[in-house]
Protein backbone atom coordinates (compact mmCIF):
# COMPACT_ATOMS: atom_id res chain seq x y z
CA UNK A 1 0.00 0.00 0.00
CA UNK A 2 1.21 3.46 -0.83
CA UNK A 3 2.19 5.89 1.97
CA UNK A 4 -0.39 8.33 0.80
CA UNK A 5 -3.38 5.61 1.09
CA UNK A 6 -1.81 4.49 4.39
CA UNK A 7 -2.47 8.01 5.57
CA UNK A 8 -5.85 8.50 4.26
CA UNK A 9 -7.11 5.14 6.18
CA UNK A 10 -5.01 6.38 9.08
CA UNK A 11 -6.43 9.97 9.39
CA UNK A 12 -10.42 8.13 8.60
CA UNK A 13 -10.24 5.94 11.26
CA UNK A 14 -9.20 8.40 14.17
CA UNK A 15 -11.33 11.65 12.80
CA UNK A 16 -13.74 11.11 15.71
CA UNK A 17 -11.67 11.46 18.65
CA UNK A 18 -9.00 13.32 16.63
CA UNK A 19 -9.77 17.12 18.12
CA UNK A 20 -10.25 16.32 21.43
CA UNK A 21 -7.09 13.72 21.91
CA UNK A 22 -4.87 16.51 20.10
CA UNK A 23 -5.83 19.28 22.28
CA UNK A 24 -4.81 16.87 25.70
CA UNK A 25 -2.01 15.47 24.50
CA UNK A 26 -0.38 18.65 23.33
CA UNK A 27 -2.26 20.07 26.52
CA UNK A 28 -3.17 22.97 24.27
CA UNK A 29 -0.57 24.17 23.19
CA UNK A 30 -0.97 23.68 19.80
CA UNK A 31 -3.27 26.71 19.77
CA UNK A 32 -0.73 29.23 21.04
CA UNK A 33 1.41 27.96 18.05
CA UNK A 34 -1.56 28.38 15.62
CA UNK A 35 -1.95 31.63 16.76
CA UNK A 36 1.41 32.40 16.05
CA UNK A 37 1.24 31.14 12.35
CA UNK A 38 -1.58 33.09 11.90
CA UNK A 39 0.25 35.96 12.36
CA UNK A 40 2.41 35.70 9.42
CA UNK A 41 -0.48 34.62 7.58
CA UNK A 42 -2.89 37.37 8.07
CA UNK A 43 -0.29 40.03 7.85
CA UNK A 44 -2.47 42.22 5.73
CA UNK A 45 -5.51 44.07 5.66
CA UNK A 46 -5.97 43.39 1.80
CA UNK A 47 -8.31 40.67 0.71
CA UNK A 48 -6.49 37.36 0.54
CA UNK A 49 -6.61 34.07 -1.29
CA UNK A 50 -5.31 31.05 1.47
CA UNK A 51 -4.94 27.33 0.84
CA UNK A 52 -4.70 25.65 3.71
CA UNK A 53 -2.52 22.48 3.06
CA UNK A 54 -3.36 18.52 4.79
CA UNK A 55 -5.88 20.89 7.04
CA UNK A 56 -7.47 17.89 8.71
CA UNK A 57 -10.23 19.30 10.35
CA UNK A 58 -9.79 22.67 10.11
CA UNK A 59 -8.24 23.87 13.27
CA UNK A 60 -5.92 25.87 11.17
CA UNK A 61 -8.28 26.71 8.96
CA UNK A 62 -11.34 28.50 10.92
CA UNK A 63 -8.22 30.56 12.81
CA UNK A 64 -7.19 31.80 9.61
CA UNK A 65 -10.61 32.79 8.53
CA UNK A 66 -11.18 34.70 11.88
CA UNK A 67 -7.88 36.96 11.26
CA UNK A 68 -7.63 37.48 7.60
CA UNK A 69 -9.16 40.73 6.13
CA UNK A 70 -13.21 40.40 4.94
CA UNK A 71 -13.33 39.04 1.42
CA UNK A 72 -10.90 36.59 1.58
CA UNK A 73 -11.12 33.07 0.75
CA UNK A 74 -10.10 30.57 2.69
CA UNK A 75 -9.84 26.97 1.36
CA UNK A 76 -8.55 23.57 3.15
CA UNK A 77 -7.52 20.73 1.30
CA UNK A 78 -6.87 17.22 2.48
CA UNK A 79 -6.58 13.06 2.03
CA UNK A 80 -9.01 12.25 4.58
CA UNK A 81 -12.33 12.70 3.48
CA UNK A 82 -13.37 11.43 6.87
CA UNK A 83 -10.90 14.41 8.65
CA UNK A 84 -13.14 17.04 6.16
CA UNK A 85 -16.17 15.88 7.22
CA UNK A 86 -15.32 16.54 10.51
CA UNK A 87 -14.06 20.26 10.01
CA UNK A 88 -17.24 21.07 8.06
CA UNK A 89 -19.49 20.15 10.67
CA UNK A 90 -17.25 21.84 13.25
CA UNK A 91 -17.41 24.95 10.54
CA UNK A 92 -21.28 25.15 10.74
CA UNK A 93 -21.25 24.71 14.43
CA UNK A 94 -18.97 27.83 14.88
CA UNK A 95 -20.63 29.95 11.71
CA UNK A 96 -16.96 29.83 9.91
CA UNK A 97 -16.87 29.88 6.44
CA UNK A 98 -14.30 27.65 4.26
CA UNK A 99 -14.29 25.62 1.93
CA UNK A 100 -12.92 22.44 2.48
CA UNK A 101 -11.91 19.99 -0.73
CA UNK A 102 -11.02 16.13 -0.66
CA UNK A 103 -7.35 16.20 -2.68
CA UNK A 104 -4.03 15.16 -3.50
CA UNK A 105 -1.37 17.80 -1.50
CA UNK A 106 1.21 16.86 -4.19
CA UNK A 107 -0.99 17.82 -6.67
CA UNK A 108 -2.94 20.70 -6.37
CA UNK A 109 -5.69 21.43 -8.41
CA UNK A 110 -5.49 25.13 -8.81
CA UNK A 111 -3.33 27.00 -11.83
CA UNK A 112 -0.04 28.59 -10.98
CA UNK A 113 0.19 31.69 -9.44
CA UNK A 114 -3.07 31.88 -7.84
CA UNK A 115 -2.48 31.57 -4.20
CA UNK A 116 -1.34 34.91 -1.80
CA UNK A 117 -0.72 32.34 1.22
CA UNK A 118 -0.30 28.69 1.73
CA UNK A 119 -0.37 27.09 5.41
CA UNK A 120 0.77 23.73 6.53
CA UNK A 121 -0.44 22.96 9.97
CA UNK A 122 1.36 19.30 11.33
CA UNK A 123 0.98 18.19 8.19
CA UNK A 124 3.63 18.38 6.06
CA UNK A 125 5.22 15.33 7.77
CA UNK A 126 2.84 13.34 6.18
CA UNK A 127 3.66 13.59 2.89
CA UNK A 128 4.47 10.62 0.53
CA UNK A 129 7.08 12.79 -1.47
CA UNK A 130 8.00 15.69 0.56
CA UNK A 131 9.63 17.40 -1.80
CA UNK A 132 7.38 17.39 -4.42
CA UNK A 133 4.66 18.65 -1.92
CA UNK A 134 6.97 21.47 -1.48
CA UNK A 135 7.15 22.28 -5.42
CA UNK A 136 3.76 22.27 -5.44
CA UNK A 137 2.86 25.25 -3.39
CA UNK A 138 5.71 27.07 -4.68
CA UNK A 139 3.68 26.45 -8.29
CA UNK A 140 0.31 27.93 -7.43
CA UNK A 141 2.00 30.31 -4.59
CA UNK A 142 1.36 34.07 -5.85
CA UNK A 143 4.82 36.06 -6.82
CA UNK A 144 5.43 37.25 -3.53
CA UNK A 145 3.20 34.72 -1.93
CA UNK A 146 3.88 33.24 1.30
CA UNK A 147 4.30 29.65 3.03
CA UNK A 148 3.80 29.02 6.79
CA UNK A 149 4.52 25.41 7.83
CA UNK A 150 4.34 24.89 11.32
CA UNK A 151 5.34 21.41 12.35
CA UNK A 152 6.37 18.87 15.69
CA UNK A 153 10.27 18.62 15.83
CA UNK A 154 12.94 17.08 18.51
CA UNK A 155 13.96 19.62 20.84
CA UNK A 156 17.88 20.33 20.84
CA UNK A 157 18.13 20.53 24.61
CA UNK A 158 19.54 16.47 26.20
CA UNK A 159 17.19 16.74 29.28
CA UNK A 160 13.96 18.24 27.34
CA UNK A 161 14.47 15.84 24.26
CA UNK A 162 14.91 12.59 26.69
CA UNK A 163 11.50 14.00 28.34
CA UNK A 164 9.94 14.39 24.58
CA UNK A 165 10.91 11.23 23.83
CA UNK A 166 9.42 9.54 26.90
CA UNK A 167 6.19 11.02 26.36
CA UNK A 168 5.85 10.77 22.44
CA UNK A 169 6.90 7.15 22.31
CA UNK A 170 5.55 5.89 25.53
CA UNK A 171 2.49 7.77 26.89
CA UNK A 172 1.30 9.48 23.75
CA UNK A 173 0.68 5.94 21.84
CA UNK A 174 -1.22 4.50 25.68
CA UNK A 175 -3.53 7.10 25.88
CA UNK A 176 -4.38 7.59 22.21
CA UNK A 177 -4.86 4.24 21.79
CA UNK A 178 -7.03 3.82 24.79
CA UNK A 179 -8.80 6.17 23.40
CA UNK A 180 -9.55 6.34 19.57
CA UNK A 181 -8.88 2.68 19.94
CA UNK A 182 -6.16 2.90 17.39
CA UNK A 183 -3.01 2.47 18.99
CA UNK A 184 -0.93 1.88 15.50
CA UNK A 185 -2.23 5.49 14.80
CA UNK A 186 -0.65 6.85 17.82
CA UNK A 187 2.60 5.41 17.36
CA UNK A 188 3.60 6.08 13.97
CA UNK A 189 2.18 9.66 14.40
CA UNK A 190 5.28 10.18 17.18
CA UNK A 191 7.51 8.37 14.55
CA UNK A 192 6.29 10.57 11.81
CA UNK A 193 8.23 13.25 13.80
CA UNK A 194 11.26 11.32 14.65
CA UNK A 195 12.00 10.61 11.52
CA UNK A 196 11.20 14.40 9.76
CA UNK A 197 14.04 15.98 8.41
CA UNK A 198 16.08 18.60 10.65
CA UNK A 199 15.53 22.20 10.26
CA UNK A 200 18.87 22.94 8.43
CA UNK A 201 17.80 20.26 6.17
CA UNK A 202 14.08 20.85 5.55
CA UNK A 203 15.28 24.71 5.03
CA UNK A 204 17.46 23.49 2.37
CA UNK A 205 14.49 21.64 0.93
CA UNK A 206 12.38 24.66 0.90
CA UNK A 207 14.97 26.46 -0.95
CA UNK A 208 15.76 23.99 -3.46
CA UNK A 209 11.75 23.80 -3.73
CA UNK A 210 12.07 27.52 -4.71
CA UNK A 211 11.20 29.54 -1.84
CA UNK A 212 13.59 32.61 -1.08
CA UNK A 213 14.24 34.06 2.32
CA UNK A 214 13.43 30.94 4.26
CA UNK A 215 13.40 31.37 7.56
CA UNK A 216 12.76 29.08 10.92
CA UNK A 217 11.37 29.79 14.41
CA UNK A 218 11.88 27.42 17.53
CA UNK A 219 8.76 27.40 19.23
CA UNK A 220 8.28 26.09 23.48
CA UNK A 221 11.82 24.78 23.86
CA UNK A 222 11.93 23.43 20.44
CA UNK A 223 9.06 20.89 20.18
CA UNK A 224 7.17 22.95 17.63
CA UNK A 225 9.38 25.19 14.72
CA UNK A 226 7.37 27.21 12.38
CA UNK A 227 9.23 27.62 9.05
CA UNK A 228 8.37 30.76 6.61
CA UNK A 229 9.51 30.75 2.60
CA UNK A 230 7.79 33.55 0.03
CA UNK A 231 7.86 33.05 -3.52
CA UNK A 232 10.14 35.38 -5.60
CA UNK A 233 8.30 38.42 -7.24
CA UNK A 234 6.71 41.71 -5.87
Amino acid sequence: MAKKDGIRKLFDNIAPEYDRLNHILSLNIDKRWRKKAVREIADTGAPLQVLDVACGTGDFTIEIVRHVAPGSKVTGIDLSEGMLNIGREKMARLGVEAELVEGDCEALPYEADRIDRISVGFGVRNFEHLELGLREMHRVLKPGGKLVILELSIPSNAFVRWCYKLYFLKILPAIGGLVSGNRGAYEYLPASVLRFPAPDKFIRMMETAGFSKVEHRALTLGICRMYIGKKGGA
